[in-house]
């Protein structure tokens, strides 16, 4: 039989409260569809293992909650489109959680690929490497404000800088916007890269 994570209670006990039922119905709905299934942490989120691999995992936001499947192209298909981690979009209400029974298909869709030993399909071709990000003005201008974040700054790969810059570029909104060039600062003023919540495990 399969077993429950203490450490998941607890995630789910301090998730948003929007988040709480999606990620209680979808962890109830897998050890349903996978009794074998075993719960454990990776990256500090909640992920299920079976048959010697990565299943699934979810995941509680703010605003949303997500989860994803480790082989999600092989479950979901080669054209499913892929909203942040996860294999369903964001889910802010238990209305957009996949019924029980597309749920469970794709489980157990997942756990014949583990069964199989069907390893996640490997990187691509390398393209060529994209060039360094032009780093906009006003982030230029925080980090002339601050050293400590400067530094850090300048001590990124290519690819973490660019991590930052198109996350405050994106921003729709001014508002957003100058809440990210903040939050920014205030991250590479701690050494932190911008995906520094999923790296630790």
């Amino acid at each position: 039989m399969g077993s429950r994570d203490p450490r998941i209670d607890a995630y789910i006990a301090k998730a948003a409260p929007l988040a709480q039922p999606i990620l209680q119905r979808i962890r109830d709905v897998v050890h349903e569809a996978c009794p074998e299934v075993e719960e454990t942490m990776k990256w500090s989120a909640p992920s299920f293992v079976y048959a010697g691999g990565i299943l699934a995992g979810m995941a509680a936001f703010k605003q949303h909650a997500s989860f994803g499947y480790w082989k999600h192209a092989l479950v979901m298909g080669e054209g499913a489109q892929r909203d942040g981690m996860g294999s369903y979009g964001k889910m802010a209400t238990l209305k957009d959680v996949p019924s029980k029974r597309r749920l469970v298909a794709d489980i157990r869709r997942a756990m014949q690929l583990n069964e199989a030993g069907v390893k996640t399909p490997g990187p691509r071709k390398a393209a060529a490497p994209k060039p360094p990000p032009e780093t906009p003005p006003d982030l230029l201008a925080a980090l002339a404000k601050n050293r400590k974040a400067r530094t850090t700054f300048e001590a990124l790969a290519p690819s973490h800088r660019r991590e930052y810059v198109e996350w405050i570029t994106e921003a729709r909104r001014d508002e957003t916007r100058a809440r990210r060039l903040a939050q920014t600062v205030e991250w590479l003023a701690e050494g932190k890269r911008r995906n520094w919540k999923y790296e630790a495990c």
